[in-house]
């Protein structure tokens, strides 16, 4: 925790949380992608495996019956994902993979100091309990590519329920929420510490899959997290781990000293490996990177190596998914197997997903996404048609807008004015906000024109205006507003409103377009990263 004002805070905050509703009046450090970002990987394809989250899935389509059983009845498991939740009605499967940055065990107790030693992880009193990994895969029903979209973890998106916050980067919805829920259970009277850490990570867990479930759009039918020990015992579990760099390497902060080229790394080696994002040119995005050629490199052995075969490092595989993983509660692992063959048949595609530009909220830097490109990208490579259904378009607008900058960012509002006139608003008044949140606001019975420009928007939120006249918009630009792209393109090459999006066949992702996320890279072997 940190304190500020006599307040307590979340761990990995510093300070107080704020919705982007109370940010306007802030600076705003808007930069394009670095010049280099085009280098980087965007598509690591070919015989790729999702980890140690996902270990339990690799380890079920290769071992025995009698295995099988011995693993799926000493499993974690949580009722996170809810009974109600929107769930695949094709029969395929949306798994949410969630890598938790904690030094703690599933009591609250800090890890062992040795093995805290090992991983350069601190005192056990840091990193809060963020979610550093998060990686959505689609499993479909037949025997098509499974698809996998990492998430980069400072993406700043849409949370609910956290008091004081209405965005924030997704990686903190897990550790905030669990935050606030532990002090309304102590106000309650709750003390003992293994309870209030079991309902608060549940509860982190269901903010986690609801933020990602919103951002995405998509349906989420299982998860399974890991926690940060997780690398080190699968590394040791299978005596060490081959990967391949670019260049050498030397951080302090994650203990990563390693020369070019192909090397078997140990446990503790293996996790600084997946850490480390200090010294590398494109930071986070290159661990994200970092991460996808350790677990294709962790499947190259599983497969390779008679793993499958060995009696004794089968136990060992089984252990760390007892101590390390929770799973969602019903998932029919047994059944599951026979679905998911094509993980270990090399049908698997890793993808990052799209980041717009970087900018600082509230002091620490974050990624602004384009939402409706995202979901657009993602439901694309899923094979899943747009909700929407309706092929004709909306009339012609009308009604004149009046839109409000309070972003930071000089001479956004005019630029938003003038895409939305080339749509056929009329234009209205253009100026700054001090203090705003995103919305649509409209007056009479614009409710119609209101909807079409929210939509144009990204999705923004539509309400009745008071004291707006008839056939006028009030748009305001908050701190977490994204220009999208469609809005920058022309409008003959665009729609202004919704449209049938038919799905697609071949489930490929929907672009491979260069940005801060990279280039395709192959990984169907031991891939060399940065």
């Amino acid at each position: 925790m940190s304190e500020q004002g006599g307040r307590r805070f979340p761990d990995g905050r510093g300070r107080p949380g704020r919705s982007a509703s109370r940010l306007g009046s802030r600076s705003v450090r808007l930069v394009p992608p670095p010049v280099n970002a085009s280098r980087r990987s965007l598509l690591l394809a070919g015989r790729v495996f999702v980890g140690l989250v996902s270990v339990l899935i690799l380890l079920v389509t290769g071992i025995a019956y009698t295995h099988l059983r011995d693993l799926t009845q000493g499993l974690n498991t949580s009722n996170a994902l809810g009974g109600d939740a929107p769930r695949s009605r094709d029969g395929a499967t949306n798994i949410l993979l969630i890598g938790l940055d904690s030094r703690k065990d599933q009591d609250g107790n800090p890890l062992p100091a040795d093995i805290l030693d090992k991983l350069h992880a601190g005192d056990g009193n840091e990193g809060g309990y963020n979610t550093n990994t998060l990686i959505l895969m689609h499993v479909p029903n037949d025997d098509g590519k499974v698809t996998a979209f990492s998430i980069p973890r400072d993406d700043f998106v849409a949370v609910k329920g956290i008091p004081g916050y209405d965005h924030a980067k997704i990686k903190e919805a897990y550790g905030l929420t669990k935050f606030y829920t532990e002090q309304d259970l102590a106000k309650k009277g709750v003390t003992d510490q293994r309870a209030l850490e079991t309902q608060g990570r549940e509860a982190g867990r269901k903010a986690t899959i609801q933020t990602v479930r919103d951002f995405l759009g998509v349906p989420i039918d299982r998860f399974a997290e890991v926690n940060l020990a997780g690398f080190y015992d699968l590394a040791t579990a299978l005596d060490g781990v081959e990967v391949c760099l670019n260049q050498a390497v030397q951080d302090d902060y994650s203990g990563a000293d390693f020369p070019a080229g192909h090397q078997t790394l140990n446990g503790a080696q293996a996790l600084a490996f997946v850490r480390q994002r200090h010294g590398l040119d494109n930071g986070d995005l290159d661990r994200t990177h970092r991460q996808q050629a350790f677990l294709a490199s962790v499947a190259h052995k599983l497969r390779s190596a008679g793993t499958f075969t060995d009696l004794d490092k089968l136990q060992k595989l089984i252990d760390v998914a007892k101590k390390d993983v929770v799973i969602s509660s019903g998932w029919d692992v047994l059944s599951f197997a026979q679905q998911a063959q094509n993980l270990t048949g090399g049908k698997l595609e890793f993808a990052t997903l799209p980041i717009e530009s970087y900018a600082q909220r509230d002091g620490q830097d974050v990624n602004l996404v384009d939402v409706a490109k995202v979901q657009a990208m993602v439901r694309s490579a899923f094979g899943i048609a747009s909700p929407s259904t309706s092929t004709t378009p909306p009339p012609k607008p009308s009604s004149t807008v009046d839109v409000y900058n309070a972003t930071g960012t000089p001479g956004l509002a005019g630029k938003v004015a003038d895409a939305l006139v080339a749509r056929g608003f009329v234009k209205g008044e253009v100026g700054n906000a001090g203090d705003a949140a995103s919305g649509v606001t409209y007056g009479g019975t614009a409710k119609a024109d209101a909807d079409n420009a929210a939509t144009l928007l990204g999705g923004l939120e539509v309400a009745a205006g008071t004291g707006l006249a008839a056939g006028h918009l009030r748009i305001a630009l908050g701190p977490d507003f994204t220009m999208p792209a469609a809005l920058l393109a022309s409008p003959d090459a665009t729609t202004t409103g919704p449209t049938t999006t038919a799905a697609p066949t071949s489930g490929r992702p929907a672009t491979t377009e260069s940005g801060p996320q990279g280039l395709p890279v192959d990984g169907s072997g031991i891939p060399c990263v940065n």
